[in-house]
């Protein structure tokens, strides 16, 4: 049996944000690129707060007007609450320069704005085709995909870019996984009509509270444009497990063990059932290879605490995209020292101040009731997900001067 063979410049594997914004900015280059998805789209997915340093990248890659028209929440800072205790960060009065505010989001909507903006600029996208095998001997890549009606063809490529999230295609295929060092932690969620009614409460802030007993566990609560949210609880898998019935009664139980977001949450419909994830950080054993490179979180997923997810991928994006263009040119890329090390930076710099949450001890900074000015500003810009921006002190030596605020906030 003949299978059939394509060609394309750039073959991308997944059309949510980063796959989206790489096949534009790709599309800019004059690049021939393909887009496979498996899913049908629009679809569900988490992740919904942006950062405002994620403007930066839909700006390049020409989506910005295309959100900005979707109608999302505006957002212009993050609220923690911690028992009595409430501070908030306005993500406008902060260190690095760029855009201060974004957008909170339905992450099905979202995405679809995206790919459909990616289709607009230029890009072929299929949807429900899945990517089944990566042959790396080839003398440029060769991937074999599966169509929604179990059709088997070929795709070869000058590059391959997987954008696949969660669905990690390149890492199962070619045995990249590695543990993560994290603890194994699970997030129970849903979106609901909220029906909040406090004057002061908001709707322009994520909201994240801190578990009245454990300081490792934590809520968030997503303000949606039209008096919806987005509501979940993270922990690890062990404190999950003592919570029984369905995924929304273990949800509601435990958002009801903090008194101010039972309050708040009163009036609400919970009308959507929840859902549990279980084991979401991940990590890869390189992010490239020969004829790839692996995307947002495809290649390493912290955690949602910071909502670093988004933003990460569309800096990955835009680096990969910048190696291409050079590699198309003809000159040698080096894929670590271009891509790979100038990502990770930014992703160390969030991956301290994560594990300083869980400890307790970046929790003791945001609560500090003495805050000079100037840190806190230091502070929101990585909050803002400037954690590539070298000259703010947090990002450059983020472990060690962490480490000394947290002495004198403690």
């Amino acid at each position: 049996m003949n299978v059939r063979v394509e060609q394309c410049d750039v073959l991308v594997i997944g059309a949510g944000p980063a796959g989206s914004v790489a096949a534009a900015l790709l599309l800019k280059q004059g690049r021939q690129v393909l887009v496979l998805e498996r899913e049908l789209f629009p679809r569900f997915s988490i992740g919904e707060s942006l950062l405002p340093q994620s403007m930066e990248y839909l700006e390049e890659a020409g989506m910005l007007k295309a959100v900005v028209e979707a109608g999302f929440q505006y957002k212009n800072g993050a609220a923690f609450v911690r028992g009595e205790r409430y501070t908030d960060f306005d993500f406008r009065d902060k260190h690095s320069a760029g855009w201060g505010t974004t957008y909170q989001v339905q992450r099905a909507h979202f995405d679809q704005v995206l790919a459909k903006e990616a289709e607009r600029q230029g890009a072929e996208v299929r949807y429900q085709h899945t990517v089944i095998a990566f042959d790396q001997e080839a003398a440029t890549p060769r991937v074999t995909v599966r169509d929604a009606d179990g059709n088997e063809y070929i795709v070869e490529a000058g590059f391959v870019l997987d954008a696949s999230g969660f669905g990690r295609v390149l890492p199962r295929l070619l045995d990249l996984e590695m543990p993560s060092n994290f603890p194994v932690r699970g997030a129970i969620f849903t979106h609901i009509e909220d029906g909040i009614a406090s004057a002061g409460f908001d709707r322009n802030k994520i909201r994240i509270t801190v578990h009245p007993q454990h300081c490792d566990v934590w809520y968030w609560l997503i303000p949606f444009a039209g008096g919806r949210c987005s509501i979940g609880v993270v922990a690890e898998t062990k404190f999950l497990e003592q919570f029984k019935g369905s995924e929304t009664e273990r949800l509601q139980e435990l958002v009801m063990q903090d008194p101010a977001s039972r309050e708040l949450l009163k009036n609400a419909r919970w009308d959507t059932p929840a859902r549990q994830i279980v084991g979401y950080s991940s990590n890869v054993k390189s992010l490239w290879g020969k004829g790839y490179a692996l995307l947002g979180n495809a290649g390493e997923f912290l955690d949602p605490v910071f909502s670093s997810g988004v933003t990460i991928a569309v800096k990955s994006a835009s680096l990969a995209a910048t190696a291409l263009q050079r590699q198309f040119a003809g000159s040698a890329v080096d894929w670590e020292r271009e891509f790979a090390v100038p990502l990770k930076k930014g992703v160390d710099a969030f991956r301290t101040f994560v594990e300083s949450w869980y400890s307790g001890g970046f929790q003791s900074v945001i609560f500090y009731e003495k805050q000079q000015p100037e840190v806190r500003r230091m502070i929101a810009a990585i909050l803002a997900g400037y954690a590539w921006d070298e000259s703010n002190p947090y990002v450059k030596e983020s472990k060690r001067r962490l480490n000394t605020l947290e002495e004198i906030c403690s």
